[in-house]
């Protein structure tokens, strides 16, 4: 007969294996999806047939985590990956193919990743945010849905690596400076909020707060008056000034040739 403790440790290690079982579960089964986006008289056709065409594209999507999106169709030719983000594919196969021909291309239409992805949408509808809803731009700029920048994080669906994504359209932002803004070595989404935000030039905080996350407020001698430093600097008075860059303090926040201070 086991004891007593022999008991509960027998309990405490069966939990532990559901519990294992249960992530390793949720890692691995497909994320299902139960409609996809329509196409007038298209019929599903299985990712067999895309991959005889876009072969580059289906070698490598399986390293993505798009590919595990299955459809659940029962109009659906098993189970298809492909068309569960760009539609029933038969009319685009018989006419030959085509960019955008008889098939939802979710690098021009953002309806297709807004499926999933509805926090996202929710936030390119706060007051500042990137032009996609206005078609200037689009999900695939950012984002490898496939996998194929194998140097991307993520498998391709991540912002690539440190600022590079950004640095193509924000040229003058992302240039190398003589007094660089440690804060770009973690990259740009440590300030701002890529997709859409409350603030002002798409910043995650609009105030000095900002600043601060890095930045820390260290109390100085006079602690009962409140005294703040930061580095060896005395802000009391400076801090109340305003922001960090709006207070005419540190104008060039992401980097100046001429200044340690980060100023122009």
């Amino acid at each position: 007969m086991k004891s007593g403790g022999a008991i509960a440790v027998a309990l405490v290690l069966g939990f532990a294996g559901v519990a294992l079982l249960g992530l390793n579960s949720c890692s691995t089964t497909p994320f299902a999806l139960t409609m996809a986006p329509d196409i007038p008289g298209a019929t599903f056709v299985g990712d067999k047939t895309c991959a005889e065409c876009h072969t580059n594209i289906s070698r490598i999507f399986p390293s993505s985590p798009h590919a595990r999106i299955r459809l659940e169709d029962p109009r659906a030719t098993g189970q298809t990956g492909c068309e569960s983000c760009h539609g029933p594919a038969s009319l685009h196969v018989s006419t030959g193919g085509g960019k955008g021909k008889f098939i939802v291309n979710p690098g021009k239409d953002p309806s297709a990743c807004f499926e999933c992805h509805r926090p996202t949408e929710a936030e390119f509808h706060l007051p500042q945010h990137h032009p996609l809803l206005e078609k200037k731009m689009n999900c695939t700029q950012c984002h490898d849905p496939h996998g194929t920048d194998i140097f991307k994080p993520s498998s391709g669906l991540a912002m690539a690596r440190r600022n590079e994504t950004c640095a193509e359209c924000h040229r003058e932002q992302t240039r190398p400076f003589v007094f660089e803004h440690a804060a770009l070595r973690e990259g740009c989404t440590v300030c701002h909020n890529p997709h859409g935000s409350i603030n002002a030039k798409l910043l995650t905080q609009r105030d000095v707060n900002l600043c601060l996350r890095c930045h820390a407020q260290v109390q100085g001698p006079n602690v009962a008056r409140g005294q703040i430093y930061i580095g060896n600097i005395d802000h009391t008075s400076l801090i109340r000034m305003g922001a960090c860059w709006s207070s005419g303090c540190h104008t060039a926040v992401h980097g100046s040739n001429v200044d340690v201070r980060l100023r122009y």
